[in-house]
């Protein structure tokens, strides 16, 4: 078993991990949760032990793995405070603020012989994985261009933001699902393109991005905004010969909001409505137009591999040059404002 605790414990925690984490019973031993205040909007799991005090998790000797699920400016701070007291670290996104010290927890963690990885759960989205699936079929020809979007309508949430921060910086919470699915599928790109706004006028929130990364003659654009009444597709392929449409988004997030758990055989899964719409002209030039039935997500497999790695040596899911990557990336996106 691989014993683990939890530095946080809102939504982050109890929405994005904990359902995850305990489904895995043969593997995974949830024993403790910190958190600075001891009441909670979230029920308590039975069986863990919930405290106010960091050293029942730091000075555990079981506990083998710490996850940190708090605000992104303390991410550093925990991560680096869990690695020396001896222990593994799992670090939600973004990872840190910056690339350095990003460099600084991974050096850190060679040094001691311990493994400290970024939480990237949505490589296990419905969506993205189905889109893996029809670029990998051929179909396509030679891919060409990759429309990637994560579209909200909530304007209340920049209009009630008056300052400037990379905690509430749109590239740096949301950007940081979409940049990593790019960088562990497609890879280091040639160039990037930057356009990173703030719709509401300047030192306001950033509420807006479209980044370009190039692969020789393939164009991937993640692009992101709080004012699409209407969303955009979740993705758009388009290749030498057809075009692969995925409307909708990975069905996990909207099951966990309705507290609609992964314990039920049909969570997360898509139904026809749901499925990708695949046109391309074969070898034979004829056309071809069909629904593409989804992969299933499962965030769950981000646990099953920090097990494989921790207890079974297995190499690391997220690569430390990806987190590094990404934050380089987010970086240079906030300096474009």
């Amino acid at each position: 078993m691989l014993t683990i605790a939890y530095i946080g414990n809102g939504k982050s925690a109890n929405r994005y991990h904990l359902p995850f984490s305990t489904k895995l019973k043969d593997k995974i031993n949830v024993k403790t949760i910190y958190s600075r205040r001891a009441e909670s909007d979230w029920d308590k799991l039975e069986g863990v032990k919930y405290t106010t005090n960091i050293d029942d998790v730091l000075n555990d000797p079981e506990i083998q793995l710490v996850v940190v699920s708090t605000p992104s400016h303390l991410h550093y701070r925990y991560g680096k405070m869990i690695l020396e007291h001896g222990k593994n670290a799992l670090v939600e996104k973004p990872f840190t603020e910056t690339a350095e010290e990003a460099k600084e927890l991974f050096k850190l963690a060679k040094e001691k012989g311990l493994l400290i990885q970024c939480y990237q759960n949505r490589r296990f989205d419905s969506d993205f994985l189905t889109v893996q699936k029809v670029i990998e079929s051929g179909v396509l020809g030679d891919i060409l261009e990759v429309e990637m979007h994560y579209d909200y309508f909530r304007p209340e949430v920049p209009e009630n933001v008056h300052e400037f921060s990379k905690d509430t910086s749109y590239l740096y919470g949301h950007g940081c699902h979409t940049i990593d699915q790019v960088l562990s599928y497609f890879g280091s790109p040639d160039t990037i393109h930057y356009d990173v706004r703030q719709l509401l006028g300047k030192n306001r929130m950033n509420d807006y991005f479209d980044l370009d990364l190039y692969y020789g003659i393939m164009k991937v654009s993640v692009k992101s905004s709080y004012f699409r009444l209407k969303e955009r597709p979740s993705f758009v392929v388009y290749g030498k010969k057809g075009i692969f449409v995925k409307q909708t988004k990975d069905r996990q997030e909207e099951h966990l909001k309705m507290f609609y758990m992964p314990d039920n055989e049909d969570f997360g899964i898509d139904l026809p409505e749901h499925y990708g719409v695949l046109t391309y002209v074969d070898d034979d030039g004829i056309y071809h137009e069909e629904k593409v039935v989804s992969e299933i997500g499962d965030y769950s497999r981000v646990y099953d591999r920090l097990y494989e790695t921790i207890i079974n040596g297995k190499e690391k899911l997220v690569k430390d040059e990806e987190t590094i990557q990404q934050m380089e990336i987010l970086e240079e996106g906030i300096k474009n404002i």
